[in-house]
């Protein structure tokens, strides 16, 4: 794997940094902590914090988000695998039917043949 390298913008600063995935999603992760950081800024009294109080807070939010989706995707996995295993249970109750029809479907003939 080749390692991408693209320039973001974070916080005002120009920040050159690489990893293998693509430039558009390092963009985007740039751009997310962008958001998070202008969403903190917006907080009353945030700015008149100090520099590591404002980094930790920054920090905390992203952790927060992290877990959240985390729980979230937890959530929706169950969710799938409550689906499967009614789609399962599903499609064997109609193999069971369209037996139960083949059946009574080829006695009918039978009777009807006598």
């Amino acid at each position: 794997m080749n390692k991408n390298y693209t320039e973001v913008v974070i916080a005002g600063k120009s920040y050159n940094i690489g990893g293998y995935e693509d430039p558009e999603y390092l963009q985007r992760v740039a751009s997310y902590i962008n958001s998070k950081i202008s969403e903190l800024r917006k907080t009353q009294g945030f700015l008149r914090q100090p520099q590591d109080f404002q980094n930790v807070m920054l920090y905390l939010n992203l952790a927060d988000d992290y877990y959240k989706l985390r729980e979230r995707a937890a959530e929706l996995e169950k969710r799938a695998d409550s689906f499967e295993k009614e789609v399962y249970q599903l499609k064997h109750e109609l193999v069971s039917q369209q037996l139960k029809t083949e059946r009574k479907r080829k006695k009918t003939e039978t009777a009807e043949g006598e």
